[in-house]
């Protein structure tokens, strides 16, 4: 049995989750709401203030999604109610972020800045210069729109320059040394 598949999701206060035909799932939250349609092949009830994911039948493939559509849907239950965020630091002279209304403006040792519109429902806070936290009700989303900030100057190994997630270990190398 799927050992994440089968916990049940609590509902908390303040949430109302709607599972309507072909697993379309609604969740609707103080932070907004959240629509997503899920693999048919599960069976999603909702059993007083619990979810409960079940699957009907011992396949592999229905093991994997069995546990995958739990995390969905617990997903966007915590989403709705606290919300999702990943922080981004940028290292290195001279490389700097700005904000005017929705758009970015990346400073990071090109001949020109980098121009980044925040997607919808996704909302970009920078404190100070160098230190970005991406928010938003959906973790798919969230994650996606920090991967592509990050995309557009990686952490190199010897120095460190970059853009970097706040948890992230750069494994440094040590540099060239000259000739006797």
């Amino acid at each position: 049995m799927s050992r994440i598949g089968r916990l049940p999701i609590a509902v908390p206060a303040g949430v109302t989750v709607e599972i309507a035909e072909n697993n379309v799932v609604t969740v609707t939250g103080p932070k907004g709401t959240l629509k997503k349609e899920l693999p048919v092949e599960m069976e999603i009830k909702k059993e007083g203030e619990e979810i409960i994911v079940t699957r009907p039948s011992d396949l592999k493939k229905m093991k994997s999604l069995h546990g995958l559509t739990r995390t969905l849907v617990n997903n966007m239950v915590v989403g709705v109610t606290d919300g999702y965020q990943k922080v981004l630091e940028i290292n290195g002279v001279g490389y700097r972020a700005a904000k005017s209304g929705n758009k970015l403006t990346l400073s990071l040792g090109y001949s020109h800045p980098v121009e980044m519109i925040d997607p919808e429902g996704i909302e970009s806070v920078l404190e100070g210069q160098n230190k970005i936290t991406v928010k938003g009700i959906d973790k798919e989303k969230v994650g996606q729109y920090a991967a592509e900030i990050r995309d557009k100057r990686r952490p190199e190994p010897y120095k460190g320059k970059g853009i970097k997630y706040a948890d992230e270990v750069i494994r440094r190398k040590v540099g060239k040394t000259g000739k006797k």
